[in-house]
């Protein structure tokens, strides 16, 4: 890990830039997979699974005969603790319900807004080597809050076919209506066209590789709307001289371990600190499964010594992160400067890992400074809002003439006429 004594601001967005996509070829493969599969539907699909997955599979949709099976080879212990999340993650969304409120702008006009459900929306959940069943309750709770009426998931299958049981048992508690085995480009693909199997959706939602990330961009210029841009996970710690190194490095790693292409930063006033978070990482990492990945991220990621709180607070801002811990004895100097993070993490007993799993909050988050604009997936993600107005007779004879000068000062006469004939009815 890259350590840095107070540089100079001009040299902050060097020492924390993100590690280099591959992007050159990228665009032209994505293009291909989604023409064949819009061309050629479920063939197609089927030839890019065992292409890219080395999968033969007769049926891409996962059967109810498999998720029955697939189900009790879930531990007791495992189900109760996703319950548990999902609970949680029930609670925090349903709040973010917006009732209608009638506004009275002027007498007799009465506007107000409705949310209204996304009724078709498709989620991507990785799997391979990380499984990330947690996701499908990231998702799928606040579409089914929402009331979508058409929950579909995509994700890669397994060398044998079959599908995590976890992801299963997870998607059927959450209320995912189709489940189907692919990953990649060709989920996307399905996901955006429709397919003899796969219906195809208005809103895809969901984390993946530079594959998925760049093909779910694509989307975008096919007519469907995507949760956010996204790219690989993030974690800026901001500790004090108080901060456990072990808990420190323990947040700093559970990023790295999700791919060598993550990034880690750590921000503090303490070099003794650093000097602690050295040693403590080298402990932790020889005890951890995924080393070797995470070792390639901490190649990407820095410890920043910043003894000044207003430059830390300036540099959080710059850098934008997905997410934030701030394992500090006061936040309070900080909470009210910080405009630019994903979420939130407080205190020394607040690791990102819960808000991953089972406090509550959502998981799905702009990542790559994207946070300067984006929110993280929430409720409103899977509605849109309309705008409904009424008016009555006194209503119009009150913001009429008004209307009327408008449009004619536009050079709109249809407009304009549209209110002089109503005025007029009522004289």
């Amino acid at each position: 890990m890259k350590t840095y004594n107070n540089p100079a601001k001009n040299t902050w967005a060097e020492i924390t830039k993100r590690p280099a996509k591959e992007a050159n070829t990228l665009g032209a493969t994505v293009k291909a997979v989604f023409d064949d599969i819009k061309e050629n539907g479920d063939v197609a699909l089927k030839q890019y699974t065992q292409k890219f997955d080395g999968v033969t599979l007769s049926d891409l949709k996962v059967s109810q005969q498999e998720i029955d099976q697939a189900i009790p080879l879930v531990s007791q212990e495992l189900k109760d603790a996703i319950v548990l999340a999902k609970n949680n993650v029930e609670k925090f969304h349903t709040s973010q319900k917006i009732e209608k409120k009638v506004i009275s702008t002027t007498n007799g006009v009465d506007c107000w807004q409705e949310m209204k459900p996304i009724e078709k929306v498709g989620l991507y959940i990785p799997g391979g080597s990380a499984p990330l069943f947690s996701t499908i309750l990231m998702l799928g709770v606040p579409a089914k809050i929402a009331g979508a009426s058409k929950i579909v998931l995509c994700t890669p299958p397994s060398k044998d076919g079959t599908i995590n049981p976890a992801i299963l048992f997870a998607a059927q508690l959450v209320g995912v209506t189709e489940i189907y085995k692919l990953g990649g480009i060709q989920a996307i693909a399905a996901m955006t066209y429709g397919t003899e199997s796969v219906p195809n959706v208005y809103k895809i939602f969901g984390p993946g590789n530079q594959f998925v990330t760049a093909a779910k961009q694509y989307t975008l210029t096919q007519g469907l709307a995507i949760d956010m841009p996204a790219g690989p996970s993030e974690v800026m710690v901001v500790a004090d001289k108080n901060a456990d190194a072990s808990f420190v490095v323990a947040d700093l790693l559970s990023q790295a371990e999700h791919g060598a292409d993550s990034q880690v930063i750590l921000v503090t006033e303490s070099q003794q600190l650093i000097d602690d978070v050295q040693v403590e990482l080298k402990k932790q990492l020889d005890e951890l499964p995924r080393k070797e990945i995470a070792l390639g991220a901490i190649e990407n990621s820095s410890a920043i010594l910043l003894e000044n709180i207003a430059d830390q607070n300036e540099l959080i801002n710059e850098y934008a992160p997905e997410h934030l811990i701030l394992n500090v004895v006061d936040e309070s100097v900080y909470i009210d400067e910080i405009v630019n993070a994903g979420s939130v993490f407080i205190g020394p007993l607040t690791p990102e890992s819960a808000g991953d799993y089972a406090s509550g909050t959502n998981h799905t988050l702009p990542t790559n400074g994207y946070a300067r604009m984006y929110s993280g997936v929430n409720l409103d993600a899977f509605t849109k809002k309309i705008t409904y107005q009424k008016i009555t007779k006194e209503g119009i004879q009150n913001i009429g003439p008004a209307i009327e000068l408008m449009a004619a000062a536009e050079g709109l006469d249809a407009h304009k006429n549209a209110v002089t004939l109503r005025l007029k009815s009522l004289k």
